[in-house]
């Protein structure tokens, strides 16, 4: 398993590194977002991990990029940052972070997230072609179209469809949702799941009544 970290501060690169490197891992570090994308030519990691203050370009500017590209759209990406607002994890969660720590940390922990973001790509790991009725979902190419007619989601709205597509006729509680797509140590509120659903379905369109609403229990797509 090949991990990239991008850190300008060389003290916690090295102690990064030297700690997954210890864990098994092959890992490449980076201190600027211009060598990371040169690496990211020639080969694409199993995660990233992400600094957000960085030089010239910053770790959510990197991040937006990483998943607006077809070919990096689902590498699990983990925010390593000194901010500890709410509102500093949101931003990061909603651009399409997988996770979010923050320094200091312990390396046991560190290490602890990196296997379990390699656990969840590996559950997610499955068809790249999802259809019901008239929506079709696009793993690879990390798209929707309804009525063969694209439709642009934000990552968090694609991975939730993604996820609700993946298990259709099942009820998928909002605590499940959460985990899933938001992380399984996200502290926001439920709602910002119905709040989710909430714009899928109007960028849907008609399309948007394959969700439908369990009263007290989640969401499901399908009968």
């Amino acid at each position: 398993m090949l991990i990239y970290i991008v850190e300008d501060d060389m003290n916690i690169r090295e102690i990064e590194t030297y700690a997954l490197k210890n864990s098994g891992y092959e890992v490449e570090s980076f201190e600027s977002g211009e060598a990371f994308y040169e690496a990211m030519k020639q080969k694409t990691p199993d995660v990233i991990l992400l600094d957000v203050m960085l030089p010239n370009e910053d770790g959510l500017s990197i991040l937006r990029n990483l998943r607006a590209d077809a070919k990096s759209a689902g590498i699990p990406i983990m925010m390593v940052t000194a901010k500890t607002t709410e509102i500093d994890k949101v931003r990061g969660l909603d651009d399409g972070a997988d996770d979010y720590i923050t320094k200091p940390f312990g390396i046991m922990e560190l290490v602890s997230r990196v296997k379990a973001l390699l656990r969840r790509a590996s559950q997610g790991a499955k068809s790249s072609e999802i259809v019901f009725e008239s929506v079709a979902l696009s793993v690879d190419k990390h798209s929707v179209s309804v009525d063969n007619k694209p439709c642009e989601l934000t990552y968090k709205e694609f991975e939730l469809l993604r996820y609700l597509m993946e298990n259709q006729g099942i009820v998928l509680s909002r605590d499940k949702i959460m985990e899933r797509v938001w992380g399984f140590d996200y502290e926001g509120e439920t709602r910002t799941v119905d709040m989710h659903i909430k714009t899928l379905r109007q960028k849907l369109g008609e399309a948007g009544s394959i969700i439908k609403t369990v009263r007290n229990v989640g969401y499901k797509v399908g009968q």
